[in-house]
């Protein structure tokens, strides 16, 4: 990999360790210290997610105007700013404000850092964003795994250690990388704008249809930490064991990468039948958590659903970069990132409403036709490509 890639990598390992010390303790905090509902606290959180949504959209497109150097320097800037003004003022109302500010800034981090790798290492393809997603679960693991132990001694240490991170992010940004433009011809060439026109319309349509697949599995996927995690405690599972399942989690994302990663390249040129594939073990991963019943259950749900996220999370933004103009780019990335904070926003809101009233396994019957409208969706998004001449759908199919 290129040593600018390495700097990024690096970079999001600390960035996201910062994040994960608080991302985890956010209600709690806000039950505990502040003394709110449980209602207010979700709602402080739905506020975070919508600001991280806008921050998605606003990053691709200045990726697009400015490049990745200056994007990702502005949101950087505006969460370490957000997290200096947390450690001095972490009251109400002053915490929701920041912590929206603090999603703002992340917002504009995530798409800008998968649309800057793939400018930096065009031929890596989706290696480029296979090592983002790794360093990414890298820092969720130690961020998550010492934050409650740093909360345990005082809640303003968490800000001061994730201020510490965010800085240690800036100073990788600011001397381990520069501005990194495509090299020309990565992209396929058109024969005239009026195809360039036609084949940008074809393939925005494309990419809607996945990302409504994308949208329901991060829909699905996300009531791991939401119902599913209720659901355990129903059982008589204790909250080390539901612990050590985010643990397996990342162990595996982490150590099965160079196995799967071989796997993968036999599939180089067809990310569709990987990601068909990742979305039939997804759909497998709720059949085991349909009869799931002790704590050994739950782990095996885990794995294959570890397994799944391998496969399909970062082929994601890989068809995205690969569908998109040189000059959309950014945008795209954009697109992609706000469609998995929506369904992270929107599925707990959700599965809670059918758990109150119909129960779980009614929810996971629900969850697993997503999942399958996730497959049907991935199998046809191309379909208006294939029409088009080969030089035009070759990267996209």
């Amino acid at each position: 990999m290129p040593r600018e890639l390495w700097m990024l990598l690096i970079g999001m390992v600390f960035y996201v360790t910062g994040a994960s010390f608080l991302w985890p303790l956010n209600a709690i905090y806000v039950h505990e210290e502040l003394h709110k509902s449980l209602a207010v606290a979700g709602v402080v959180l739905m506020l975070n997610s919508a600001a991280t949504i806008v921050g998605n959209l606003f990053g691709g497109i200045l990726f697009d105007k400015w490049g990745g150097f200056r994007s990702l320097m502005l949101g950087a800037v505006t969460t370490l700013v957000a997290i200096v003004f947390l450690i001095f003022f972490h009251g109400w109302p002053a915490y929701p404000i920041l912590l929206a500010v603090i999603g703002l800034g992340s917002g504009i981090v995530f798409p800008v850092v998968n649309a800057y790798a793939g400018a930096i290492w065009p031929k890596g393809g989706r290696r480029a964003f296979n090592a983002v997603y790794v360093a990414i679960n890298i820092g969720v693991a130690a961020g998550s795994s010492f934050g409650g132990w740093i909360a345990s001694y005082s809640f303003e240490w968490i800000f001061i250690t994730n201020t510490l991170m965010y800085l240690l992010f800036l100073f990788v940004v600011l001397f381990g990388l520069k501005p990194v433009q495509r090299k020309s011809g990565q992209k396929p060439s058109m024969k005239n704008a009026a195809s360039v026109s036609i084949h940008s319309r074809t393939a925005w349509r494309a990419f809607l249809i996945l990302c409504t697949g994308y949208f329901l599995c991060w829909l699905s996927y996300v009531q791991w930490s939401t119902t599913v995690a209720a659901y355990t405690q129903q059982l008589g599972l204790s909250l080390r064991q539901y612990s050590l399942l985010w643990t397996i989690n990342g162990v595996l994302i982490v150590l099965a990468q160079p196995l799967l990663g071989k796997l993968l390249s036999r599939w180089s040129n067809q990310l569709k039948l990987q990601m068909i594939v990742g979305f039939f073990i997804f759909a497998l991963s709720f059949l085991i958590l349909w009869q799931a019943s002790v704590f050994w259950h739950f782990v095996a749900a885990m794995v294959v659903l570890t397994i799944a996220e391998i496969m399909v999370w970062p082929a994601i933004p890989t068809v995205a970069s690969q569908l998109a103009s040189q000059e959309k780019e950014g945008f795209y990335q954009g697109i992609v990132n706000s469609t998995a904070t929506a369904g992270r926003m929107i599925g707990p809101v959700l599965g809670g409403l059918v758990v109150d009233h119909a129960g779980m396994k009614p929810l996971l019957a629900i969850l697993f036709v997503f999942v399958l409208i996730s497959i049907l969706t991935t199998a046809i998004y191309d379909r208006k490509l294939k029409q088009e001449s080969p030089i035009e759908t070759k990267a996209a199919v």
